[in-house]
C-alpha cells in the first residue's frame, strides 16, 4: 500500500509543482521542488482529495519531504481503519 500511496503522492507533487519526475524523490524536500507556500497549500489539499484524509493545520509544517507525506498519509489510512 505505501508503494501505491508513494506513486500517487509523487504524481500529484509533479503535477502541482510541474517538476520532473526524477526530480521527486524521497528525500527531495518542497523547497528543492521549488515550492512555494500557496503551493504547500495546494498539495495539502490535493493529498486530501486523492486519500480521503483531513490533514490538520499544525501537521502541514511537518510534511517536509515527499518521505513525510507519503509516511504521514500511510499513517493517517491505517488510523482510519
Amino acid at each position: 500500500m505505501t508503494q501505491d500511496i508513494s506513486i500517487v503522492v509523487k504524481h500529484i507533487i509533479r503535477d502541482h509543482l510541474g517538476v520532473a519526475e526524477d526530480r521527486v524523490r524521497p528525500e527531495a524536500s518542497f523547497i528543492d521542488l521549488d515550492a512555494r507556500p500557496l503551493d504547500v497549500v495546494s498539495l495539502t489539499r490535493a493529498f486530501e482529495d486523492a486519500f480521503d484524509i483531513e490533514i490538520a493545520d499544525e501537521d502541514v509544517v511537518t510534511l517536509r519531504t515527499v518521505r513525510d507525506a507519503v509516511d504521514y498519509i500511510n499513517r493517517k489510512r491505517r488510523s482510519a481503519r
